[in-house]
């Protein structure tokens, strides 16, 4: 009988980035569709969408409008449509008027330190999960995903340690192989998020829609590996 193949898929991205979840939902509802013809190795890598936000952040509408150039007329338009878009994929984005764009490295080093543990048998391995609940904790519960207190919590719900957490925030650790990480990906011509890299050879740019995850992955990945 023949082994079930193991497709590897780096994903490129940020966690106050709308389109990365969304995105990933539909890659989720994509591989969905390979139960039993094919199993999927995830690996989180950080991008900064921001990486000169300072430690207080910037409220969202002024951030908007300065990196954008984006009205708020514009940017309400826009939020409604990444509301409906979550609604299909049973996420929610509950964005507020108070609402702030962060600083994003500090939970970068988290997912490295999540990204060492072994990979398990369970459907998401620990980087996954975290990378998630940071993506509630931002755009559903309206938390400071730049705040070290908040990040140490996140990580201890969700079965990790507060307390080395807590050690690794208050330190460099990790900051080094972050800013590595992101140098790499930039040098492979990552300039936007969310990317998606199937088995190291396939790029997917963007929130693509599920069925072209699939195609790709039944048409390209899996043949190439036949």
């Amino acid at each position: 009988m023949a082994e079930t193949p193991v497709i590897t898929v780096d994903i490129v991205s940020d966690v106050v980035c709308p389109w990365c979840i969304i995105g990933y939902k539909k890659l989720e509802k994509a591989m969905q569709r390979f139960d039993g013809k094919a199993e999927f190795a995830l690996t989180w890598h950080a991008f900064e969408l921001n990486p000169g936000m300072p430690p207080e952040g910037q409220d969202i509408n002024e951030h908007m409008a300065q990196k954008y150039g984006a009205t708020p007329e514009q940017s309400k338009g826009n939020r409604e449509r990444l509301r409906s878009a979550g609604r299909d994929l049973d996420f929610e984005f509950s964005y507020h008027d108070n609402m702030r764009m962060v600083n994003t490295f500090d939970a970068h080093r988290l997912l490295h330190w999540a990204g060492t543990f072994p990979k398990t048998d369970e459907p998401q391995n620990k980087q996954t999960v975290l990378k998630l609940a940071l993506f509630k904790a931002h755009f559903t519960d309206g938390k400071n995903v730049s705040d070290h207190e908040t990040l140490a919590a996140i990580a201890g719900e969700v079965g990790l340690d507060s307390e080395r957490a807590k050690s690794i925030l208050a330190s460099d650790e990790f900051s080094s192989e972050v800013r590595a990480i992101e140098a790499e990906w930039q040098d492979r011509f990552i300039s936007g998020v969310p990317a998606f890299i199937f088995n190291g050879k396939f790029m997917v740019p963007g929130a693509q829609d599920s069925d072209v995850f699939a195609r790709i992955i039944e048409n390209k990945v899996l043949a190439a590996a036949a």
